[in-house]
């Protein structure tokens, strides 16, 4: 089962893209800050590291800081993987164990800028941070400039499908390759891998579902049985009926339908939505099954995602975009909606479950 997976062009939302770009032309074209929400409180073993990377992986940031203090690669903890194609700035945080702080000016590199060094009593976990905020460069916009702006003005106002970016996928989907051959009897992956393996087959299946509530144009208004996450809190509560109370918070957006994780257990949407997702992943019985047989805890994801503070002009033949999203929303799912995007060829060296 060596063969490669191609996964399809999900449906946008917005009529289609309007132009065609170039994106990552230079990583500076792509510049993402990590925004915690929150401030360190000064005290603990571990030790918190915000860093300017260019052009590396974060799981690669990650095992330099492991070797510089001299600990496994375990005790280094970070909130998200960042692209690697980009200049991104974030936090990683490492236990020293009891040993003296190094000098920490040591691990700078010519594609490594230490920003800040702080003390918290806990380690950063995955997920942790609030949001990210970007800017981005598309190079040579070809297509109609009044129709970007009306699209924009649209992602705006109502958002944009919260699909998981072809980064999660993997190079040429080789996650997702993976973990077709590790379910299909191959050799068990490394622990290290299996996460992101796993992460992609559940994302797949989340993308298809999403895929069919913007074919069928509900996947920002709630249905009969949907499980709706709050946009402040991040919890879901089950929707036993739609009145105008419930529309009208989905109309301003506080509180948006998910979509599944999809795991063995609770919880599941029920009725309308309950039953589209189920004949979703009955056409998936492959991966279905073999997320079972790794007893995935289900999960849930909103099927909206937000773009705050959103804005856009052109220089040139760029166009330049700003804004910021929640933890765990695309950038590459918003582009999409305006434009059909091209990218330099990927770089490998530094791993192929990196993104």
């Amino acid at each position: 089962m060596t063969d490669l997976i191609t996964l399809p062009d999900w449906p946008r939302a917005h009529g289609g893209f309007v132009g065609r770009a170039l994106l990552r032309a230079e990583p500076e074209d792509f510049f993402v800050d990590e925004r915690l929400g929150f401030p360190l409180n000064g005290t603990g073993d571990q030790v918190w590291l915000r860093l300017e990377k260019r052009n590396s992986n974060t799981a690669w940031i990650a095992g330099r800081i492991a070797g510089f203090v001299g600990v496994d690669e375990l005790d280094v903890g970070f909130s998200g993987l960042k692209d690697r194609r980009a200049l991104t700035r974030q936090w990683f945080s490492v236990s020293l164990g009891g040993r003296p702080e190094p000098d920490w000016s040591g691990l700078a590199t010519e594609d490594l800028t230490l920003l800040e060094v702080g003390r918290h009593d806990r380690k950063l976990r995955r997920g942790t941070h609030l949001a990210n905020r970007f800017h981005i460069r598309l190079r040579h916009f070809e297509g109609d400039r009044e129709a970007c702006g009306h699209t924009l003005a649209q992602i705006q106002g109502k958002g944009f499908p919260n699909y998981f970016g072809e980064q999660r996928f993997g190079i040429g989907n080789g996650n997702l390759a993976a973990a077709r051959q590790w379910f299909a009897g191959g050799v068990k992956p490394k622990r290290a891998e299996q996460s992101y393996y796993l992460s992609a087959v559940r994302s797949l299946l989340f993308n298809r579902v999403l895929a069919r509530r913007v074919e069928l144009d509900n996947w920002d208004r709630p249905l009969p049985g949907d499980l709706m996450i709050a946009a402040d809190s991040g919890q879901c509560f089950p929707l036993f009926k739609i009145d105008d109370a419930i529309q009208e918070r989905c109309t301003r957006r506080e509180i948006h339908p998910t979509g599944p994780l999809y795991g063995t257990g609770e919880p599941r949407a029920s009725r309308e939505a309950g039953g589209m997702e189920a004949s979703i992943l009955a056409e998936e019985p492959f991966w279905v099954q073999g997320l079972d047989a790794q007893r995935m805890r289900p999960d849930r994801r909103a099927l909206r995602a937000l773009a705050d503070g959103l804005e856009w002009s052109f220089e040139g033949d760029a166009l330049m975009l700003s804004f910021e999203l929640p933890a765990g929303a695309y950038a590459t799912a918003l582009l999409r909606e305006i434009a059909q995007y091209r990218q330099p060829a990927p770089i490998q060296a530094q791993g192929q479950c990196s993104n």
